[in-house]
C-alpha cells in the first residue's frame, strides 16, 4: 500500500501525484496506490497515516511549505518505513524541503527521499503570465522528473537534505505573516457572474460566495488558483490586473481540482 498525499492549486502537483501513482501500479500491478487531497485530510482532528510507503508533492511557497502542508505534517502520525517528500516549483525551492526535514526527523521514519520537481511557475502576483514555450518546456521537465522521481521511490532510495537556510527562513517568515493580510487585497471585477469555481477550487476552503460574489477569508493561501483559474478573469491582485490569462496544467482540468 503507497498513500500519496497532495495539495494543488493550479494542477502542477496533482499531475506528478497522479504520474507517480500510475509508474509504480505499472511496475507492479498488485501494489494499491491511493491519492488524498491535503487540503480535505488536514481537516481531520487526529491524523493518522498507515502504509507502506507515504508519498508528500506539493508546490513550494516563497522557499517553503504551503502552512496547510506545513500543519499537515507536523501534525500526521506517519505509521511508515518509507516516506517520499517531493517539492514542485516555479523558480527554485530553496529551503524547502529542509523545512519538512527539520519537522520528520522527529517523527521516527526508517527511510527518507526528498527530491525536486520543476514545473511552470503560476505566482502571476510576481511572474506573471508565463510565455506557451516556457510553459511546454518546463511541463516537459517536469514529467522527466516526475519520472526520475518515481523510480527512486519504487527502488526505495533515500538522501538528506540540508536542513540549514537562513535565506529561506527568513522568506518563508514574511510570506506567512503576509498571508495573514493579504486576502483583504484580492478585488472582484463587475464581470464576475457568481459561477463560484473560484469557492469550489480553494485548496483551504478560504472563499465563500455570499449574494453570489466570492468573499476572502484569513484561510487564504495565496496559492492564487481563484485568480489562474477564474473563467471569466474577474479576479484581480497586484500586478495581476482584470483579464490576465490564468493557468492550469495541460493534462488536468479544472473540475479535477474541485474539492469534492
Amino acid at each position: 500500500m503507497t498513500k500519496i498525499y497532495y495539495f494543488s492549486a493550479t494542477g502542477n502537483s496533482l499531475w506528478s501525484a497522479r504520474k507517480i501513482a500510475q509508474i509504480i501500479t505499472a511496475s507492479n500491478p498488485a501494489e494499491i496506490c491511493e491519492l488524498f487531497n491535503i487540503g480535505i485530510e488536514a481537516q481531520q482532528k487526529d491524523i493518522m497515516i498507515e502504509a507502506d510507503a507515504v508519498i508528500l508533492v506539493f508546490p513550494s511557497y516563497a522557499y517553503g511549505m504551503p502552512i496547510i502542508v506545513r500543519n499537515f505534517v507536523k501534525n500526521a502520525v506517519f505509521k511508515t518505513s518509507y516516506f517520499a517528500g517531493l517539492v514542485t516549483y516555479g523558480t527554485t525551492p530553496r529551503g524547502t524541503l529542509g523545512g519538512m526535514m527539520r519537522i520528520l526527523r522527529k517523527k521516527g521514519i526508517g527511510k527518507m527521499y526528498f527530491d525536486k520537481i520543476p514545473a511552470v511557475e503560476n505566482y502571476l502576483a510576481i511572474f506573471g503570465t508565463q510565455k506557451p514555450e516556457t510553459i511546454d518546456t518546463r511541463c516537459e521537465m517536469q514529467e522527466k522528473a516526475t519520472e526520475e522521481a518515481a523510480r527512486s521511490i519504487i527502488e526505495r532510495k533515500e538522501n538528506k537534505v540540508s536542513t540549514f537556510s537562513p535565506l529561506s527562513v527568513f522568506v518563508y517568515l514574511l510570506f506567512r505573516l503576509g498571508a495573514k493580510i493579504f486576502y483583504n487585497f484580492y478585488q472582484i471585477s463587475k464581470k464576475c457572474n457568481g459561477c463560484a469555481t473560484c469557492e469550489e477550487i480553494c485548496p483551504v476552503s478560504a472563499i465563500v460566495m455570499k449574494n453570489g460574489r466570492p468573499h476572502f477569508s484569513f484561510k487564504c493561501e495565496h496559492c492564487q488558483g481563484c485568480i489562474n483559474l477564474c473563467p471569466l478573469r474577474a479576479i484581480q491582485f497586484a500586478r495581476v490586473r482584470f483579464g490576465s490569462p490564468g493557468y492550469c496544467r495541460p493534462g488536468i482540468k479544472i473540475s479535477e481540482l474541485k474539492r469534492q
